[in-house]
């Protein structure tokens, strides 16, 4: 990229602030301080128009309204006041064209938050796939692993969730237990907003993906509302998200479906493991909108039910045949993670699936 293109970048992550109000300002920048911005400060209209055209957020204090008139309308302006029941500031809410009306110290909080979207940078939040076994040793996770290892072989940014804290550690499982990085023990105080770039890059990367997994120590679980923090900062970092789902219905897995746009139900070809799926969808299916049933092969010689009569059964749309894969036990024992070879048959199914994703297919078109 060249220098231009750099400053332009630079420029579009930089909220501005106009305002006279010294102690309004005060508190601007102390709020994009907490969001890690540094914002640009004018006390009207910016000398170079394109300052005020091309900024991500524009923090108009009460008092500069009359010094805008006359600019062009743009989104992603907020009034800035102390007053909510001052109708003056609603009417000049309006004159100005802006976005939002935020009042001290009410709308502290709300505000911090749009400034770190600024800072961050943020776009499209993440495409969510959850992934849940419809019974204990469906290969859900293995499915997930593979999931996460094909997107991001594809050059979509990826994020791998470990969601259940009682599976393993899918660390493990892309062999990389030893790898340095925060796990969910060390995210179990989160609150509110977690910065999103930090958390990525203090996760352990493992073949070209980020992985959010649990350690070997003692802790089953972290409290909902870590989840939720923890969730949305990985989501605002864009490109794809794929979560591991537990098959059980507390608050912090709620959390977690709450975030999910498409969920995977992965199911063995057997009456017994059709009925014990059949909860789960009801549990999962009462958060989760989109859930689709991913049927797995039935082995050699072996009779069962087909994928289409297991959907059926189920209630659920077919997101497909889960193929068996020989070489996989083979491969993880050895360390290779699955879906790493992109012509086993597994790796060949998940590139499949995220190809019939619209929406991951705009994610691979805006790139």
């Amino acid at each position: 990229m060249n220098d231009r293109g750099k400053s332009t970048q630079t420029q579009r992550c930089v909220p501005l602030i106009i305002t006279e109000d010294v102690g309004l300002l005060d508190d601007l920048l102390r709020l994009s301080a907490a969001a890690g911005a540094k914002p640009e400060v004018h006390p009207g209209l910016p000398g170079p128009r394109a300052t005020w055209e091309e900024a991500p957020l524009v923090l108009v204090g009460a008092d500069a309204v009359h010094r805008l008139r006359g600019v062009p309308r743009r989104t992603g302006v907020v009034l800035v006041g102390r007053d909510r029941d001052d109708a003056g500031l609603w009417r000049h809410a309006v004159e100005l064209g802006a976005d939002h009306v935020l009042t001290l110290p009410d709308d502290e909080q709300w505000l911090v938050d749009r400034i770190a979207d600024v800072a961050e940078g943020t776009g499209r939040p993440a495409f969510t796939l959850g992934v849940v076994g419809g019974s204990g040793g469906a290969g859900a996770s293995t499915l997930a692993g593979a999931l996460a290892v094909t997107a991001a072989r594809s050059g979509l940014r990826t994020m791998l969730v470990d969601a259940d804290p009682l599976g393993g550690g899918l660390d493990v499982l892309l062999g990389g237990e030893s790898a340095p990085g925060l796990r969910w023990p060390d995210l179990a105080g989160s609150r509110g907003r977690v910065g999103g770039g930090a958390l990525e890059e203090s996760l352990p990367e493992l073949h070209a993906l980020r992985v959010l997994s649990w350690d070997r120590g003692d802790a089953a679980a972290v409290p909902p509302e870590a989840v939720r923090a923890v969730l949305a900062a990985v989501r605002r970092r864009g490109g794809v998200v794929v979560v591991d789902l537990p098959r059980r219905a507390d608050e912090a897995t709620q959390e977690a479906l709450g975030q999910v746009d498409l969920g995977l139900l992965v199911v063995a070809p057997e009456l017994r493991a059709v009925a014990a799926a059949t909860r789960v969808a009801t549990l999962t299916g009462r958060t989760l909108r989109d859930l689709r049933a991913a049927v797995r092969a039935p082995g050699p010689g072996a009779g069962g039910l087909g994928a289409e009569e297991v959907a059926r059964l189920l209630g659920l749309p077919l997101a497909g045949e889960v193929p068996r894969d020989p070489g996989l036990r083979t491969a993880q024992d050895t360390g290779a993670p699955p879906g790493r070879d992109p012509k086993s048959p597994l790796a060949r199914f998940c590139a499949a699936l995220w190809d019939r994703l619209p929406a991951v297919a705009e994610l691979r078109g805006a790139r």
